[in-house]
C-alpha cells in the first residue's frame, strides 16, 4: 500500500473514529478508504478544535485527529495547535509537507520546523517504512503524561511511495506515574495537620477519571473544591463542599476559600498564572500535584509535591489519610459545608436580580439562568467563547457530572468554541451539545456553522448579540460612542439558515425557553440550531477579592 494508505490503516487500528480535515490532502480518500469518516471542515483552525473538543470529551482515550495540506494549510492550521498545546490537549496532527527534494529550500513552510515550540512531540517520515515505528510513538506520547499535540509531517512523495512488504502493527499504550510513597506520608500528615485546607483540582483529574478520588478526599479532609477552568466538571457543583470554577469570574465561595486557606492543595493542574484565571495565593502552604514535574515550582513555589497521574495520587492519599486516622479523615471534627452553603446562597441573592431580569435588551444571565433551568445539566456538554460569553458563563453554570462542560482558558482564541463543541458533540451523539459565542467570535468562525450541517452534527449555539465586542468596548470609544453608525451588524438567524442551520431570533426575555425548545428539537435531527439574542450592550462579571464579606 501507499504511504497515506499506511497511515489511514495505522489510525483504523488506533481506534481512530473520524479525520477532521480541509482538502486538498490525500487522507481525505485514504481515511474514508479505511473507514474512518472524514469531517471537512471550512476553514483549518475549526477543524482543529473538533479535534481538540473531541479528545477533551473523551479524556484522551479516542484521539482527536486533523489532516491539513502542505503550506498555506498548515500556516492557518497553527492557531489551533496553539490553543492544544496551551491547554495540554492530546490530538494527533498530519501536515502534508514539501517534497523531500526541497527540503531547506526558504521561504517553502516546514510544520516540523515551525510547529516546534507548540508541540509536545514530532517527527518527520524521512522514509516510509518509518511510518509504523513513528506513529506508534506518537501515539505513545498522545497517552502517556501531560497531555499536548503530536505532529507527523508527510513529504509529498511519501503519500504516494510504495510501502514493502506486509504492515505489522499494535496500537500503542501508554504509561502512567505513580507517586513517590515517603512524600505521600508526609503529604497526608500537613493535610491532616492543617486548619483550613482546600483544593484546587484542574483537568488532570479529568483525563485521570479521577473524580470518585476526589469526591472521597474532599469529605475525608472536609476541605472545600474549586476547579481550574479547564478542570470544570471535575467535582460535582452541587455538591455541599463545591466552590465552582475559577476563571475571571468566579464565585463569592471560591474567592473567600482561596483567601482563608492555610494549605491549597492543587490536583491535576499545572498552576500556570494567567490572566483567564484566579490567582492562588502565596501565603498558604502550597501542596502542588501534577503529572509533569517540568510544572513544579514553575510559577508557583511548593512546599510539597507529588509527580503522578492524578487518580494514582489521590488513591494514594486516601490510603495514607485512612490509615493515619483510623478511616475517619476529618469528618468528624470538622464540617465546613453550612460555611459554603452560606456564602453561596449570599452569592446567588446578589446576581438573582440579573439572573431574572426582565430587561430589554436582554440581559445575558436571563439566557444563562433560564438554558440552566431548561435542559438536563447531566446530559448536556456546554462551552463558552473567549471574552464575555467565558466570563458570564462559567461562574453560574453548575455542573454535575464530569465532562459536561469545556473550560478552556490559557490561549483564548474567539471562535474556539463552534469547532470545540462540534467535536464534543461527535464523541457523545446523544447529549445536547451547546456553544455560546459573542458576535466578535462567529464573526470569526461562522461559515463553519454549514460543517455541522453537511456533516448532520446537531448543535445548538446561543449568539450573545450586542452588535458591539463588549469586553473590548473600553478601547473602542468611537464604537461605545456613536453605536448606532458603527456598530457590528448582521443579521446571523439568516446567515445560519443560509447554511443550512434552524434559527430563530430573540428579542424578548420570555421568547427564549419556547425558541430554546424548538432548537433542542431540531438538534435531535442533526440538523444544527442557532439562537441569535439581543442582548444588553453592558457586561457584569461575578469578581469577589479579599475576606471582606
Amino acid at each position: 500500500m501507499q504511504g497515506a494508505d499506511l497511515i489511514a490503516t495505522i489510525l483504523k487500528k488506533e481506534g481512530t473514529e473520524f479525520l477532521a480535515v480541509y482538502p486538498a490532502q490525500p487522507m481525505v480518500d485514504a481515511a474514508a478508504k479505511a473507514g474512518i469518516r472524514p469531517i471537512i471542515c471550512r476553514q483549518e483552525r475549526v477543524g482543529m478544535a473538533i479535534a481538540d473538543g473531541f479528545s477533551r470529551i473523551t479524556n484522551g482515550k479516542r484521539i482527536g485527529v486533523f489532516a491539513m495540506q502542505q503550506g498555506p494549510g498548515s500556516e492557518n492550521s497553527f492557531p489551533g495547535a496553539a490553543q492544544a498545546f496551551s491547554d495540554n490537549t492530546p490530538i494527533m496532527l498530519l501536515p502534508g509537507g514539501e517534497p523531500q527534494e526541497k527540503e531547506f529550500i526558504s521561504p517553502n513552510f516546514s510544520p516540523y520546523d515551525n510547529y516546534a515550540h507548540v508541540t509536545k512531540w514530532r517527527a518527520k517520515f524521512n522514509m516510509v517504512e518509518r511510518i509504523p515505528e513513528l506513529m506508534r510513538r506518537g501515539f505513545y506520547h498522545l497517552r502517556t503524561g501531560k497531555g499536548g499535540p503530536v505532529l507527523l509531517e508527510t513529504p509529498r512523495n511519501i503519500w504516494t511511495t510504495e510501502y514493502p512488504g506486509e504492515l505489522e502493527y499494535t496500537p500503542a499504550t501508554g504509561n502512567k506515574t505513580a507517586p513517590d510513597s515517603v512524600e505521600v506520608t508526609r503529604i497526608a500528615k500537613v493535610l491532616l495537620a492543617a486548619e483550613r485546607p482546600m483544593i484546587h483540582a484542574g483537568q488532570g483529574c479529568l483525563y485521570a477519571e479521577a473524580w470518585d478520588e476526589l469526591q472521597e478526599i474532599a469529605e475525608l479532609l472536609q476541605a472545600p473544591v474549586s476547579t481550574t477552568l479547564p478542570g470544570k466538571s471535575a467535582f460535582p457543583e452541587d455538591h455541599p463542599l463545591a466552590l465552582g470554577a475559577s476563571a475571571v469570574s468566579h464565585t463569592k465561595q471560591n474567592a473567600y476559600f482561596m483567601s482563608v486557606a492555610d494549605v491549597i492543595f492543587a490536583i491535576g493542574t499545572s498552576l500556570t498564572r494567567t490572566t483567564y484565571g484566579i490567582a492562588v495565593p502565596d501565603s498558604p502552604t502550597i501542596i502542588h500535584s501534577t503529572n509533569d514535574s517540568s510544572d513544579i515550582n514553575k510559577d508557583y513555589q511548593s512546599d510539597l509535591s507529588l509527580v503522578g497521574d492524578a487518580k494514582l495520587v489521590l488513591q494514594s492519599l486516601i490510603e495514607e489519610i485512612k490509615h493515619q486516622t483510623e478511616g475517619i479523615g476529618h469528618k468528624a471534627t470538622r464540617d465546613v459545608a453550612p460555611e459554603v452553603l452560606r456564602l453561596r446562597q449570599e452569592w446567588l441573592a446578589d446576581w438573582m436580580p440579573q439572573l431574572e431580569s426582565d430587561e430589554v435588551p436582554i440581559n445575558q444571565y436571563r439566557i444563562i439562568h433560564d438554558l440552566y433551568d431548561n435542559v438536563d445539566p447531566a446530559n448536556t456538554i456546554v462551552t463558552h467563547d473567549a471574552g464575555s460569553p467565558r466570563d458570564q458563563v462559567v461562574p453560574m453554570w453548575k455542573c454535575v457530572a464530569p465532562r459536561t462542560y469545556l473550560g478552556w482558558g490559557k490561549s483564548t482564541q474567539l471562535g474556539f468554541g463552534l469547532g470545540a463543541i462540534m467535536g464534543a458533540k461527535l464523541a457523545e451523539p446523544d447529549k445536547l451539545c451547546i456553544n455560546i459565542m459573542g458576535d466578535a467570535a462567529i464573526g470569526m468562525v461562522g461559515m463553519d456553522i454549514e460543517t455541522a450541517a453537511r456533516n448532520k452534527i446537531g448543535i445548538l449555539t446561543i449568539v450573545f448579540n450586542n452588535q458591539i465586542m463588549a469586553i473590548e468596548k473600553t478601547h473602542q470609544p468611537y464604537t461605545a460612542e456613536k453605536m448606532d453608525s458603527l456598530a457590528h451588524t448582521g443579521d446571523y438567524a439568516k446567515v445560519a439558515e443560509g447554511l443550512g442551520a434552524h434559527s430563530e431570533v430573540v428579542t424578548m426575555p420570555d421568547e427564549f425557553v419556547g425558541a430554546l425548545e424548538r432548537a433542542v428539537k431540531k438538534t435531535k435531527t442533526g440538523q444544527p440550531a442557532l439562537l441569535d439574542c439581543k442582548v444588553k450592550a453592558g457586561f457584569d462579571f461575578s469578581k469577589y477579592q479579599g475576606t471582606g464579606y
